[in-house]
This record gives C-alpha cells, structure tokens and sequence, in this order.
C-alpha cells in the first residue's frame, strides 16, 4: 500500500505509475474522499469540544437553565452519531481503493505491455547442441515410469501429477541443495503454514486482484493455500515493532506451493510447466527503508538464485520485468528464464522482486531506528528453485542418447553418489 501523504503530495506520479502498470486505479477518488475524510474529522473534533464545554455547563448551571442545554448536547449527540457514521463510510471506500492502488515503478523498470516487453540483460551458458534427437521432459519421464499425468489428473483434476522413483528423489535432491545452498550464506530456515488467513493475503499483495489465482477455504475456514512462501515467511512479524539492530533479516523456507492457473486454458497443458501444486525454495529478506539497500539486496538475492542455476548446469538469461508484466506490489522485478529445449526457448523458472514498504504497510510491518523512530520496513523475495520447472530443464539439459539423466555433480551427495539416473532406453 503506498503512503497516502505520497498520493496527496504528487498524485501525478501515482498516475504514470499505475499506467505504466496497465492497472487502473481512480487517484481522483481517493484525493476527493480523503479530502471530506478529513474535513469530517476537524468538525467531529469540533463538536467533541463543544460537547466536553456543554458537560461543564450542565453541571454549573442553574436548574432552569439544565434543560435547554440537556437538549443542545443531545443534538450535539445526534450530529456527532450522523458525521462519525459518514466518516467510517468514507474511510471503508477509501481502504478498498487504496488497496488497488500500484506500488511506483522503479526508473529503471522498462515500458511495455506484457512478457514480450521484458528486457533481456545478461546470459549465461549456451544452449546444448544435441548429436541425437531430445525428448521432452514428458517422453523421458514416462518412458522411465518416473512421471504419471494420467494418474494425477485422475486423482486431482487436470495440471495434477505424480513423481515416482528417480524423478521424485530427483526433486527432493533439488529442493534440499537449494535449502542448503542459503542456509551456508546465512539465511535462516524457516517452516511456515500453506494455510493463511485471508488478512496475510491482503496484507502480502496478493489480495484483492488475485483471488482467482488462489485456493480458497471460505466458507469455513476464511483460509488460504499459498501459492508461494513469501507470504507466511513475509507476514511473520506482521503487527510487530523490530529493533533496527536486528536487521536485515534473511529467511528461506521449502514449502508445497499451490496455484490455480486461472487464465491460462489452452497455454502449457502438457507436462509440469504450468501446474497447480509444486514445491519451491523461497528467500525472503526484510529490512530498513533505505532504497539503495533494498537495490543491493535485490542484486544480492538475485545472485543467490543464479549460482544454484550455474551449479546445476543449466543455461539461462535474467530479463528486466516490463511496467505491464510487473504486477501490483514490486517496485522492480527481475525473472531468471531457464533454457529448456522441447519449448525451444526460455522459461521462466525464478522472479526476484523488491517492494520497498509496500508490503509493510499492509502489514504493519516496522521497526525502531537507532533515534527512536519508528518506519516501515521494506520487504524483498526470490525464488531460488521451483521444483516442476526445474525438472523439466534438468531432465531435458542432462539427458544421454539412451534416455538416462546425467546428474549435476552438486546433486549427486543428495543421490546416494549416482552419475547416472534411470535405465536406457530402447
């Protein structure tokens, strides 16, 4: 959420913002509703006043004179009643607009309408040239007897799956080398609920404007599965005060990750590209709100998902997410697009993004400085392996002629010591 004192201040700029974005918000409303909002307040303050004179009055007046001013502070009563009632109307509207409102994009953040706009700014590794004709992630997986879609969409609906033998240990083999890669450079494991509260939702962003992306448990439970572990390692510390002495903190969490894909129909219904339930390591950091620390975190985190990618072989580009493919809370967001050879293109397999105090708004999220101020935070995350899109890429990248899977060597403490993955095939 931005700060309001920032909207009244240059609502021009929250105007190119939000249109950079391509996401409509009416400033307007909110400048005219806070307007009477506050004009309401300095007459309910007025009429508090009147009344605390009128109390006074009362009880020195003379019994003749008690009734008119009994009857003077019962309209002031009444007034009262009727403007505090509009002021909380005003203030409910302008919560819901202000919820809508963009976070301001960075300078830097490239114009554009979609993921077509997004800017490429570095690579690294080459595409493999294969001697012998590849198979997919989808052909090499059930021709092992690793990867069963038809069982997974029969238990679970479509974008459902199932991992058996190899591919499982596979997946496991990743997520815990990611795990481990952050836990050596400091961050701080965490295990956090999928279920949240609606509030966490709202309070990370991801509410309202992404309902439809999201499993919902309303009508009993007012609950939510995440689809990512930004949220609860986000809103840990919601509605606490931090000590600026104990910042930045850095956690990273493994959690099951579940998103509905509403929207998509027709795009990637085959194999694990886009599907409704997968695993992910999460690196989060939370921190004072100092912009050129929050761009040195964003540089930093990003660094972190690069060398697990390096590490396991893969080739990738990083890309400048454009104003329309940006979303409602980043300031800047930077996508890590790994090469994956049946698509015969890059896919986006990590998002590193920095939010600045938008996120910490929301969730009353803040700390104490050294002077005794107290400021909001500023919150920051990255992906630092998803497991169905990693999959592909490794399956694809390492696989040999015969169909078994070469294993990157930092995998292969994770695999019992195993070169090689599945049988050959005929």
């Amino acid at each position: 959420m931005l700060d309001l004192k920032l909207i009244r201040q240059d609502p021009e700029a929250v105007k190119a913002g939000a249109a950079k974005k391509r996401i409509p918000c009416d400033v307007d409303r909110i400048l005219a509703l806070d307007a009477e909002s506050r004009a309401l307040g300095q007459e309910i303050d007025g009429l508090r006043q009147r009344q605390r004179r009128a109390g006074k009055e009362i009880s020195q007046a003379a019994p003749e004179e008690r009734p008119a001013l009994l009857e003077e502070q019962k309209e002031l009563k009444a007034r009262l009643k009727t403007i505090e009632e509009r002021q909380g109307e005003l203030k409910q509207e302008l919560h819901g607009l202000m919820l809508l409102v963009p976070n301001l994009p960075a300078a830097e953040v490239p114009d554009g309408a979609d993921d077509s706009d997004n800017v490429v700014i570095s690579y690294w590794g080459k595409p493999r040239s294969f001697d012998f004709e590849p198979r997919s992630h989808i052909e090499l997986g059930e021709a092992q007897g690793w990867l069963d879609i038809e069982r997974g969409a029969r238990i679970a609906g479509s974008r459902n799956y199932v991992l058996k033998g190899d591919l499982s240990l596979l997946e496991g083999a990743v997520m815990r080398y990611a795990l481990d890669v952050m836990v050596e450079k400091g961050f701080t494991p965490v295990s956090v609920p999928t279920l949240v509260r609606t509030e966490t939702m709202v309070g990370t962003g991801y509410f309202p404007g992404g309902e439809d992306q999201a499993y919902r448990c309303d009508e009993r439970d007012d609950l939510c599965l995440v689809g990512t572990a930004e949220v609860p390692l986000t809103a840990l510390h919601q509605d606490e005060i931090l000590a600026s002495e104990a910042l930045p903190l850095r956690f990273v969490a493994l959690s099951s990750c579940y998103r509905r894909e509403a929207g998509t129909y027709g795009k990637d219904t085959k194999g694990l590209y886009r599907v409704h339930q997968f695993l992910k390591v999460e690196q989060v950091v939370i921190d004072v709100a100092d912009d050129a620390r929050s761009l040195e975190h964003h540089h930093s985190i990003l660094r972190n998902a690069e060398e697990v990618v390096r590490a396991l072989d893969l080739p990738y580009r990083v890309v400048n997410v454009c104003g329309g493919d940006l979303g409602q809370p980043q300031v800047q967001k930077f996508d890590i697009e790994t090469w994956m050879p049946s698509r015969e293109g890059y896919g986006e397999t990590h998002s590193a993004s920095r939010f600045h105090d938008f996120q910490a708004r929301r969730l009353n999220l803040r700390y104490r400085g050294a002077d005794g101020k107290v400021d909001f935070c500023h919150t920051l995350n990255n992906t630092v392996a998803a497991s169905a899109r990693m999959l592909i890429a490794l399956l694809e990248n390492h696989q040999l002629a015969d169909g078994r899977i070469a294993v990157p060597l930092v995998l292969r403490p994770y695999l019992g010591g195993r070169e090689l993955l599945g049988r050959a095939l005929g």
